[in-house]
């Protein structure tokens, strides 16, 4: 839901209890100001994976009861009231630093106009904007948290709380301002429950080596089954790694199609015998492995980084500690039940689930935070419980947008 201006509950801001109050009562809403990367959509139509944690998660905030302000690039479909910083998301710009300041910078004024409890950052820029704010600002690291990553989020020090996405994740980087490990969700309702597989095993992800795409391949032609690897192939690096180890392989029993959109990656997933998760380095968490099991796809994967948090071996998969043991993994997967597999998204990995775990933390550092010490009257203009954001023409891509 876009808007010209932000009126959480349709009767004004003034109408709602002062900022602080909030955090006292479970029965009060929170208003959430989230931050989504500025690179896609939210949801993303295609590659996207920290944009779909976002569209899940402000729809589980919002089904919650909670007033969410997102602010992300080109458009929304959530139930978030939306305020675009860039009208077309730079996508063919990854990896640069303009876009990610311009968005943090617009995100940091469009908070500053709004009356939020909180914030909830999920962009890499934005953080540095919390040090001053005077409401908690919520950071979840998405990627790794150590080498000069680890180094950033020490760096911001008590200014931000943050957030885990898995425990392997935080127990990798013990010493930095954990809060909480709260796992990525999805919308269940939105994957197709297929128990019925056809005989294909799917890669799916990035084309690059710390992706295993290579291990894949060799492990269906050892198991001597056909597979499809899907993703994303447009950044120099992945190019040049396809070149080299992908494209030399392709041929009889392995097809590669390229990347793939919303509707055509649930399908592959459905469809599929198994997914091939052989990663090679520590990745924090891997949101395809729920994603094959919500359509009831058992996960082959190694055990590497969140692997072993998600998959139930020998029962929504089958965790391998060495490449040459995929194929015989692969060989039985059979014996799995596509039911456990869903089920064990539903009872862990909903978005419903990943937002009552945020809320916890929302009402816990709005607690903590409460001005009552302050006296009201002190509270800084942004924060005051009052008037909407002040609106941008959506012609410059800076702000709220019908």
């Amino acid at each position: 839901m876009t808007a010209t201006g932000w009126d959480p509950v349709g009767k004004g801001a003034a109408t709602r209890p002062a900022v602080g109050a909030l955090g006292a009562s479970a029965r009060c809403p929170l208003r959430v100001g989230l931050i989504s990367p500025p690179w896609f959509s939210v949801p993303p139509t295609g590659y996207g994976g920290i944009e779909s944690v976002c569209a899940g998660l402000v729809n589980g905030l919002s089904a919650l009861g909670h007033d969410v302000l997102l602010i992300g690039a080109g458009s929304d479909l959530t139930a978030a009231t939306f305020a675009a910083t860039y009208g077309c998301p730079p996508s063919d710009r990854i990896g640069e630093s303009v876009p990610e300041v311009v968005h943090a910078a617009a995100a940091a004024r469009l908070l500053a106009e709004s009356a939020v409890d909180v914030v909830h950052d999920h962009s890499l820029a934005g953080p540095l904007s919390a040090r001053g704010r005077f409401v908690p600002t919520v950071v979840t690291a998405h990627g790794p948290a150590t080498g000069e990553l680890g180094r950033y989020y020490r760096e911001l020090g008590d200014t931000v709380s943050l957030v885990a996405i898995s425990e392997a994740q935080r127990e990798r980087a013990p010493n930095l301002p954990w809060v909480a490990a709260i796992h990525n969700g999805i919308d269940v309702t939105t994957y197709p429950f297929q128990p019925r597989k056809e005989d294909y095993l799917l890669f799916l992800g990035r084309m690059c080596a710390e992706k295993g795409v290579h291990h894949a391949i060799d492990a269906a032609r050892a198991a001597d089954r056909r597979i499809i690897v899907a993703g994303k192939c447009r950044e120099p690096a992945e190019r040049a790694y396809f070149a080299a180890q992908i494209e030399p392989r392709l041929g009889p029993g392995v097809t590669f199609i390229g990347e793939a959109d919303a509707g055509a990656k649930r399908d592959l997933l459905a469809h599929a015998r198994c997914l091939l998760f052989p990663i090679c380095w520590e990745e924090p968490f891997g949101m395809v492995m729920i994603e094959a099991m919500a359509c009831g796809t058992p996960v082959v994967a190694l055990r590497r980084g969140s692997v072993s948090e998600v998959v139930v071996d020998g029962v929504t998969g089958y965790i391998c500690d060495e490449p040459d043991d995929l194929a015989a993994a692969v060989s039985r997967v059979d014996r799995l039940a596509p039911a456990d597999c869903r089920a064990a998204v539903e009872e862990r990995f909903s978005t419903s689930v990943m937002a009552r775990r945020y809320e916890a933390v929302y009402r816990s550092l709005v607690a903590a935070a409460s001005p009552k010490t302050l006296g009201f009257s002190s509270l800084p203009r942004a924060l005051s419980p009052r008037a909407k954001p002040t609106c941008t023409s959506p012609a410059d891509g800076v702000g709220p947008r019908r």
